[in-house]
């Protein structure tokens, strides 16, 4: 009704331009005055019914970007996630399995209490050898997934603007979710996944340049508004974290075999560490709002009793690639096609530090390392922190 009133009273507007010129030229100056005048609160009315229909369309624009993607039918509607299969076996001890912030802080590896000092809860301070075994990790996922499987490497900005969180899927429905800069409306990067999604944003590829895999190395930060209870300690949820990423441009016959070989992908670091983990469908309901499909790599942490995600590997299809007019020339000829984009961490560090040092642990408090590690640092095991390293004091 509100395009119709406008459209109807610029149709007006303009008829009644061309009759003041008329009149005009006839010299019927006052018929031509009174035509002005109301040709004057006919213009009023149209910008009244503009800015009445702008508005309109903002919230519209809103319902619509807060639309989630629609599952694929292999996605069941299940309350619980499917086990579909486990890689390794649990390791076995004959004590008492530690709690890797107990571990760390007994090695002098991480360090909550002074993070909290500098920043607040929920911010990690990794500490001597527990740093280098960071970096370690980081690089050496890095370099993997650019050796081992071709991936290009990127060093994307962590900030990022408000249209790049709509294209990923993360705005408007979940803003509460991010660190907001208002000055700049710029939001800090919550993924990786966030920024490589915009990657090829308005831009055609051709089909023979698919698929494009990028994988990028950004620290990612979340607010993760919510309850924090046991099961949430240490580096298992956290504000601040480091994640290598997954990315895949495809083309809409293949992305779900693409899905095959990212969880591959993502599996090959798990086993390389030497890491029991399990592989899980998730169910309708625990989909991200941008996924169509979605399969965890799940670690398992003897110390807590359970396992945690240290990946899920998403098939967006064309969800993402809509929301970023990112299309791709088939070579065959024909129209351009939207693409289908996947995405999966290629892990994120700190669940992964922490099955390290759990399924790793030995009976005096050190830690073996896996043989990948233990060639980047230089040791085969993280032992307790040297005498002469800083001590804590209650002055």
């Amino acid at each position: 009704e509100l395009v119709r009133a406008v459209e109807s009273r610029r149709h007006e507007l303009n008829q009644g331009s061309e009759e003041v010129a008329k009149l005009q030229r006839e010299g019927k100056k006052e018929e031509a005055q009174g035509l002005i005048a109301r040709l004057r609160e006919v213009s009023a009315e149209i910008k009244a019914l503009e800015r009445e229909l702008d508005g309109v369309e903002k919230e519209l624009r809103h319902e619509l970007l807060s639309l989630p993607n629609i599952p694929h039918d292999s996605v069941p509607e299940a309350e619980e996630k499917i086990v579909l299969r486990e890689w390794g076996t649990k390791p076995e001890f004959d004590f008492q399995p530690k709690h890797h912030v107990e571990l760390g802080k007994a090695l002098g590896i991480l360090d909550f209490e002074r993070a909290a000092v500098i920043t607040g809860a929920r911010f990690p301070l990794y500490v001597g050898q527990g740093a280098r075994l960071e970096f370690a990790l980081l690089l050496w996922m890095f370099e993997f997934h650019v050796h081992e499987h071709g991936y290009i490497p990127v060093l994307p900005p962590i900030l990022a603007n408000r249209k790049s969180f709509e294209v990923s899927g993360q705005l408007p429905k979940f803003a509460d979710e991010l660190y907001h800069c208002p000055a700049d409306d710029l939001f800090l990067n919550p993924t990786a996944e966030s920024l490589l999604a915009n990657l090829h944003r308005d831009e055609i590829l051709a089909e023979e340049d698919l698929p494009l895999r990028y994988v990028a190395y950004t620290p990612c930060f979340r607010r993760e508004a919510g309850t924090w209870g046991e099961a949430q300690r240490g580096l298992i949820r956290m504000h601040q974290f480091n994640k290598v990423e997954l990315f895949h441009y495809t083309t809409p016959e293949r992305s779900y075999e693409d899905l095959e070989e990212l969880v591959r992908h993502a599996e090959a670091i798990l086993q390389r560490l030497g890491l029991h983990y399990r592989v899980t469908l998730l169910p309708a309901d625990d989909l991200a709002h941008q996924s169509a499909k979605t399969i965890d790599l799940e670690v398992w942490l003897p110390g807590q009793g359970r396992y945690y995600e240290v990946s899920s590997c998403s098939n967006c299809e064309d969800f993402q690639a809509r929301r970023g007019n990112i299309r791709f020339r088939p070579s065959t000829g024909g129209k351009p096609r939207f693409v289908h984009t996947l995405n999966g961490s290629g892990l994120a560090t700190s669940r992964l530090f922490a099955a390290i040092l759990e399924q790793n642990q030995r009976p005096d408090g050190t830690v073996a390392l896996p043989e990948v590690l233990a060639e980047r640092l230089g040791i085969e095991v993280l032992s307790r922190a040297p005498a002469g390293e800083p001590k804590r004091s209650n002055r």
